[in-house]
Parts: C-alpha cells; sequence; structure tokens
C-alpha cells in the first residue's frame, strides 16, 4: 500500500529534474499524477515511465509564462479525475541579467513564472480541496530566497517572494490545507546546467557541510513528507534541502 493511495498530484514543470523525480516517487506511492510541462516529448516519456511502472498519470502541456497556464492545468485534471489532493508549484525559470542591465520585461518574466504561476494555480485548486476537508501544496522556493549570494537579481527576487507567498498562504487557507516549501540549494538539473553546471557552484559546495551538488530524488523525498499526514503538524515552512550551506 503507497502512502499516496488514492490521491491527484499535480506537479508542474516536471518533464524533467526535481519535478520528474517527484512525479516518479509519488506514482510510485500511488498517485495518479499530472505532469505538466513545455515540452510534448519529454512530458510523454515521463508519463510513459510512470505507467510502465504500474502507476498512473497524464501530461498537460503548460506554459508558465501564458496567462491560461492556470485554468490549462485545473481543467485537464478536473476532467481526468475530478479532484485535487496536492499542487507541487515547481515550475520556474532563471535569467542571466544583472542588476544594472535587466529589463523590466525580463525582470517581470522571472517573477510571473516563479511566483504568479504558482499564486494563480493555487487560486484554482484551494477550493477543490477546502471542499474536501484537507489538501496539500508544496511551493518550491530556493537557498536564494534567504541570501542572495547564489543568484542573479530577478531570481533572486522571486524565490524571496515564493517565500513570502507560502508563508501568506499557510496563513490563509489553514486549518483545511496545509501550505509548505521546500528551498532546494544546488541540484542536478537542467537550471542547474545553464549556469555553468556544478562547476559554477563550487563555492557553494565549499561552504556546505555535505560538500557536494543534491539529486533530484532529494527534492522528491522531501515533497513527499509534506505531501503525506507525516507532516500534520508543519505548515508555513519552508524546508531547506541545500546539502547544509553555511551551519
Amino acid at each position: 500500500m503507497g502512502r499516496l493511495d488514492g490521491k491527484v498530484a499535480i506537479i508542474t514543470g516536471s518533464t524533467s529534474g526535481m519535478g520528474r523525480d517527484t512525479a516518479y516517487l509519488f506514482a510510485k506511492e500511488g498517485a495518479k499524477v499530472v505532469v505538466t510541462g513545455r515540452n510534448e516529448k519529454r512530458a510523454q516519456a515521463v508519463v510513459d515511465k510512470i505507467k510502465a511502472d504500474g502507476g498512473e498519470a497524464i501530461y498537460v502541456l503548460a506554459d508558465a509564462a501564458d496567462p491560461n497556464f492556470a485554468s490549462t492545468i485545473f481543467d485537464a485534471t478536473m476532467e481526468a479525475y475530478g479532484t485535487i489532493d496536492i499542487l507541487m508549484n515547481n515550475a520556474g525559470m532563471l535569467s542571466l541579467a544583472q542588476f544594472a542591465t535587466i529589463t523590466a520585461e525580463e525582470f517581470m518574466a522571472d517573477i510571473n513564472i516563479n511566483v504568479t504561476s504558482a499564486l494563480m494555480l493555487s487560486q484554482k485548486v484551494a477550493p477543490v480541496m477546502k471542499a474536501k476537508g484537507d489538501g496539500h501544496i508544496i511551493n518550491i522556493a530556493s537557498i536564494v530566497g534567504w541570501a542572495a549570494h547564489w543568484g542573479f537579481v530577478a531570481y533572486v527576487t522571486s524565490k524571496h517572494a515564493m517565500v513570502g507567498l507560502t508563508k501568506a498562504m499557510a496563513n490563509e487557507l489553514a486549518p483545511t490545507i496545509h501550505v509548505n516549501g521546500i528551498c532546494p540549494g544546488a541540484i542536478k538539473t537542467a537550471m542547474l546546467d545553464s549556469v555553468g553546471g556544478e562547476a559554477a557552484f563550487d563555492p557553494m559546495i565549499a561552504r556546505t557541510a555535505l560538500h557536494r551538488v543534491g539529486e533530484g530524488s532529494e527534492i522528491a523525498h522531501v515533497a513527499l513528507f509534506l505531501a503525506t499526514t507525516d507532516s500534520s503538524f508543519v505548515d508555513g515552512q519552508l524546508i531547506r534541502v541545500d546539502g547544509g550551506v553555511d551551519v
């Protein structure tokens, strides 16, 4: 018997990296998983693996930059499964523009994709969870939501905003819906590759207790904890999964 048997879980940005690993783990634990992303080939591959392993999943093509992002995912999920128990807001982007040169458009792209899309989708699913009397929302923030050492201006700002959004949502949606966040450090993902891979994070890794980069599966297991009754007295928290930076 799985820890998520009978649950329906939406995981945005789940065609690669942390989201994909979480989709695999949630499906293994019995959840019906809604995979979302922009690349149909990758989305289909995730769903195919889940089904090959005996799980259940669908995919929804959706771009977090699209104003219809939330409606597209919500409508498809309700049509397929009729309910929603878990939402993991994982879709994100990273602008490499520096403070002195970033444009308003570039800045707002990070805010809209990393924060606004999570707010809009959470607004859609919250009434369903409230009607059921239970629900779990997990927001993916970042270690740069605590300090600016490791990020670029728009990304740092957006992840600070995600920390605030998580706390505000937890306050407003309690006690029916648990809202918590995860703050990853350097994790092996496409986003890590986009800024130079593991070598670019050597200064961070040197300041961690574990002296290594994390795996997407290590985020997935924390997400599983936050999606179950194991975390029944945890709300409004941001859990750092960063290998022990500056401990």
